[in-house]
């Protein structure tokens, strides 16, 4: 199985678990899953969050998922418990499609890392 084919299925899986335990079986888009990355990086569960820390919570999430390809270094945790991250290279210019394929394949391989899928 060739490695798209193979990113292809451990997405589609991880898009039914996740929409099947989150939105009542409506399938979760990518800016969905990536909102549940930042939640869990926070680690702060049970809460409401106002619009701008729902886009603060992307910005973790997409800060980590991009970390292990060299993107972002964790900086530190604040006073409130936000992770930091600070800019170790910019990303290169990237198509849509080559961005979508890059953050599927981050959050493949995070919820792998995780154990949430295999």
């Amino acid at each position: 199985m060739s490695r798209d084919e193979k990113l292809k299925e451990r997405w589609d899986f991880l898009v039914e678990k996740l929409s099947s335990q989150f939105s009542d079986e409506d399938p979760l888009e990518i800016d969905g899953i990536i909102y549940l990355v930042g939640v869990q990086e926070l680690g702060n569960f049970h809460r409401s969050f106002k619009k701008d820390e729902k886009l603060n919570l992307m910005h973790i999430a997409i800060c980590r998922l991009l970390e292990p390809y060299g993107y972002y270094d964790f900086d530190f945790f604040d006073e409130d418990g936000w992770p930091h991250y600070k800019i170790k290279e910019q990303l290169p210019p990237l198509k849509a499609g080559e961005q979508s394929v890059l953050m599927k394949e981050a959050l493949v391989n995070y919820f792998l890392e995780k154990q949430y899928i295999d």
